[in-house]
């Protein structure tokens, strides 16, 4: 089944700083995700910016169950 696609214009885009805060992780760390493809992330001049989707889709597929 694939996603609807949302408009960009209602595409909320975070800065690497804001990701790392709320994954409690350092920024290198979101780079390395960027560069690793872990994480969608558009490049605008040097600066990326990750989609809140790709965040939430991120975490979604990180979950991992103990026991």
């Amino acid at each position: 089944m694939s996603d609807p696609v949302t408009p960009l214009g209602n595409v909320k885009f975070l800065k690497v700083a804001e990701v790392a805060t709320a994954l409690r992780v350092s920024r290198m760390s979101v780079y390395r995700l960027i560069h690793a493809g872990e994480i969608d992330a558009v490049r605008f001049g040097r600066n990326f910016r990750v989609p809140e989707h790709a965040v939430n889709a991120y975490l979604k597929e990180s979950f991992y169950r103990a026991g």
